[in-house]
C-alpha cells in the first residue's frame, strides 16, 4: 500500500510539472513578447584561468546569440522588436547536479526534477523573472581537449552548457548555446546520435542545394555543416548557422504550412 501511494505521489508531481511546462513552452513559442533568458556562469574546473574568464562575462559577452535569433525570426516574416533579451548573472559557486551516464527512464526523470530544484535555488538575477535559464559551465582548453554534452529541456526552459574559457572559442560557444537554448523551446536534434551526422533533409540548411554536397552552412539542430556523406564540420560562428523549417515549426516561428520556409 505505502509503495502505491509513494508511485500516486510520483504520477501527481510529474502531472503537476509537465502541465507547468506545456504552459511555459505555449507562451515561449506564442513570440508575442520578448523571452527573457538568463545566463549564469559557472567555472566547470578548478583553473585559475577559468575563473579569470568567468568573472569577466557580463551581457555583452552574448549579445550576437540576440542578434542572431532576431536575424532569424526577421527571415521567418516575424516582426518581434526583441524575440529574446538575455542577462547575465554573477558567477555561481555551485554546480548543477550530473546527468547520468546511461539513464534509465526513471533516472533521466528523477535527474530532471532533480535539477529543476536546483535550479530553482540558483536561478537569481537582476531584472525580470527569467523564462529561460542557461547555466554554462565553463571549462580551459588547455587541461580539457572535450567537454561533457550539453543538455536544454523544454520542461521547465532549463539548460545545462559546457563550453570553453576561451577568448578565441567564443563564437563556438555560442553556436552550442543557441543550440541548447532552442531545446528549451522545442526544438529536436536533427543529427545522428551516433555518428553525428545531420540527418537529410531536416538537418540540412539547405535541402534543396544542388549538389547536395558540400553544405555551406549548418542548421543550427543538425549541429554541423555536411561536407560529405561521412564527414561533417563543426560551424566557428552563429553567421555560418540558420534555423530551419522544421525547427521554426517546432518553436513556432512559422505557424503555416503554406510558407515555404525557405532562409
Amino acid at each position: 500500500m505505502f509503495r502505491k501511494f509513494r508511485i500516486l505521489i510520483l504520477l501527481l508531481v510529474l502531472a503537476t510539472v509537465g502541465l507547468g511546462a506545456w504552459r511555459s513552452n505555449s507562451r515561449l513559442t506564442a513570440w508575442e513578447h520578448t523571452i527573457h533568458v538568463a545566463i549564469y556562469p559557472i567555472a566547470g574546473d578548478n583553473s585559475p584561468a577559468t575563473a579569470a574568464y568567468v568573472s569577466g562575462l557580463n551581457n555583452e559577452s552574448f549579445t550576437e546569440i540576440a542578434q542572431w535569433l532576431q536575424q532569424q525570426t526577421e527571415k521567418q516574416g516575424l516582426a518581434i522588436l526583441q524575440p529574446v533579451a538575455l542577462r547575465v548573472s554573477p558567477p555561481l559557486a555551485d554546480t548543477p547536479p550530473l546527468r547520468p551516464s546511461q539513464p534509465s527512464a526513471l533516472d533521466a526523470v528523477l535527474w530532471s526534477l532533480k535539477l529543476r530544484w536546483w535550479a530553482s535555488q540558483h536561478d537569481k538575477i537582476d531584472g525580470p523573472k527569467p523564462h529561460v535559464r542557461l547555466f554554462v559551465l565553463f571549462h580551459d582548453p588547455e587541461l580539457n581537449s572535450s567537454v561533457p554534452h550539453s543538455t536544454g529541456l523544454s520542461k521547465g526552459q532549463i539548460g545545462v552548457i559546457h563550453a570553453y574559457a576561451s577568448r578565441r572559442q567564443r563564437r563556438q560557444n555560442a553556436v552550442v548555446i543557441a543550440h541548447e537554448m532552442l531545446h528549451t523551446f522545442g526544438a529536436t536534434d536533427k543529427y545522428d546520435l551516433m555518428t553525428l551526422q545531420p540527418i537529410y533533409p531536416q538537418g540540412y540548411a539547405e535541402p534543396g542545394r544542388t549538389p547536395r554536397l558540400p553544405q555551406e552552412m549548418a542548421e543550427i539542430m543538425g549541429g554541423r555543416i555536411p561536407v560529405d556523406e561521412q564527414t561533417a564540420e563543426i560551424p566557428i560562428n552563429l553567421a555560418d548557422t540558420l534555423i530551419g523549417p522544421e525547427t521554426a515549426r517546432e518553436i513556432g516561428l512559422l505557424r503555416s504550412t503554406g510558407k515555404n520556409g525557405q532562409n
